[in-house]
């Protein structure tokens, strides 16, 4: 009994962390894209300098 515990929490754990790793993958792409679209569609500053979208 306590085998087919341990591997039924391993197969959760597995599952588990292989949804968060696909989560995070999805998040990082749309981090992308929001970041090149920052580059893309970046207003243009006074004097037609083009300006920098970030702060720093």
């Amino acid at each position: 009994m306590v085998p087919l515990l341990l591997v039924l929490l391993l197969a959760l754990v597995l599952f588990g962390a292989g949804f968060a790793l696909k989560a995070l993958w999805w998040i990082a792409v749309i981090v992308l894209v929001v970041w090149l679209l920052g580059f893309v569609l970046r207003p243009g500053a006074v004097g037609g300098k083009r300006s920098r979208w970030y702060r720093w």
